[in-house]
């Protein structure tokens, strides 16, 4: 048998890309255009699930804030998402998703929107690329760790496999909306690794109310817009946010209490309850509503004096009736503060598996700048299993795209250095 050729080029570096997701299928392109052989590998049938639920009532992409301000929605770990933004920003995003024939537009909120409002061609032109380039995809299999040599392990449709690679991307989400392989069921193989992972928590969610029967059944999915939130951030200074929600059976949510949730959520495991306070008619002065409800209603009822004087009906209504007794209902100024102050005494989060994405994950004193595990040399992390959130938007996806990218430019850089 012939002996190789000293002159032939050296076979390229092969990487596992885990999980795919938005981050993982960024890392897979930029790992294929450095000229690295990729594998992707998914739990489930197909890839971009959570993707495609995530755009069924219209894809926001991304959001067209400034960077300056884009960055700062990222709370506490706006430091570092930044870094990963720097590098694709909301502007790179919609570049790229036009690099695939998708254009996109700003919208009246200013979040960023396909034109055609879908997820599913985007993800199809997607992966046909992907695939075009040279991206190896194997779907139905679950990550399971490593054996006891190092290689990689997975649950596959015909029995239990082990692969090799020269680095490994991990990517499989966080653990929200389980049904589409955000399970968190890699925390487990990570922790008997020594890694710190921080408890995965529920991030853009509602929360629970002990509603009356009442007020469940009559009112539940009914909309409260406008409203506004008023509360004071960590140095004491009032703030306020005009959004709107949802009253459910079980308490409510929506777009403000979302972005809120962070908060609300600490301040529940901090203090065992949280209180969410709302302007139930903003615009509306509360000395006006005071002299409004103070006219003699005479043989009208409470509910036809409220509805004729503050336009107060249906579900703001049924929210007085909720909180205050028979003798607050009698003081036109105990009616008009709670309408403009209205407390929504929180109970707890609703389940991780509802929300809409999560908290917790690999600390990022777990990780060093390129992302890679400073104590699994070869292996990198991106996506939701790191521990940052944000909040819908666009700024979620937007920093998931990007950690995908950093993470696999990581590997480039690491692999390199490897080979010299």
């Amino acid at each position: 048998m012939p002996s190789p050729r000293s002159d032939a080029p050296p076979l390229p570096h092969t990487v596992a890309v885990i999980g795919g997701g938005p981050a993982g299928l960024m890392a897979a392109e930029t790992l294929r255009a450095a000229g690295l052989q990729v594998d992707l590998y998914d739990a489930k049938g197909s890839v971009g699930r959570k993707f495609l639920i995530a755009g069924k009532g219209g894809m926001n992409l991304t959001h067209s804030d400034p960077f300056e301000v884009f960055v700062t929605r990222y709370g506490t770990r706006t430091r570092e998402v930044a870094a990963w933004l720097r590098d694709f920003d909301a502007d790179a995003l919609r570049t790229w998703a036009s690099g695939l024939g998708v254009e996109t537009f700003v919208g009246t909120s200013g979040r960023v929107f396909p034109s055609d409002l879908k997820a599913a061609p985007l993800l199809r032109g997607w992966v046909r690329r992907l695939r075009e380039q040279g991206v190896r995809f194997h779907v139905q299999h679950r990550w399971l760790g490593w054996d006891d040599a190092g290689a990689l392990r997975f649950a596959a449709p015909d029995g239990e496999v082990a692969m090799r690679a020269d680095a490994a991307l991990l990517a499989m989400g966080g653990g929200s909306w389980p049904e589409l392989g955000s399970d968190g069921a890699w925390v487990a193989p990570l922790k008997a690794k020594g890694i710190h992972v921080a408890p995965l928590q529920p991030s853009n969610c509602g929360f629970d109310i002990d509603w009356s029967e009442h007020l469940a059944t009559r009112f539940a999915g009914a909309p409260l817009k406008p409203v506004v939130a008023h509360w004071h951030d960590a140095d004491g200074t009032p703030q306020q946010r005009q959004g709107e929600c949802v009253i459910t059976a079980t308490g409510i949510e929506g777009s403000l209490v979302y972005a809120l949730s962070p908060m609300l959520r600490d301040a529940l495991a901090r203090d065992g309850e949280a209180t969410l306070v709302l302007d139930l008619l903003p615009g509306r002065e509360e000395r006006d509503l005071v002299r409004r409800l103070a006219k003699p209603r005479g043989s009208r009822s409470l509910s036809e004096h409220l509805r004729r004087e503050a336009g107060v009906s249906g579900v703001r209504a049924a929210l007085l009736y909720e909180v205050l007794d028979k003798a607050a209902l009698s003081d036109p100024a105990k009616i008009a503060a709670t309408l403009k102050r209205f407390p929504f005494r929180l109970q707890r989060t609703r389940p991780i598996a509802e929300a809409i994405s999560s908290a917790g994950g690999v600390g990022l004193d777990a990780v060093d700048g390129r992302l890679m595990l400073s104590d699994l040399p070869g292996v990198f992390v991106a996506g939701e299993m790191l521990d940052w959130e944000a909040p819908t938007g666009g700024y979620l996806l937007t920093a998931c795209f990007a950690s995908g990218r950093h993470a696999a430019l990581g590997v480039v850089d690491w692999l390199a250095k490897r080979s010299a």
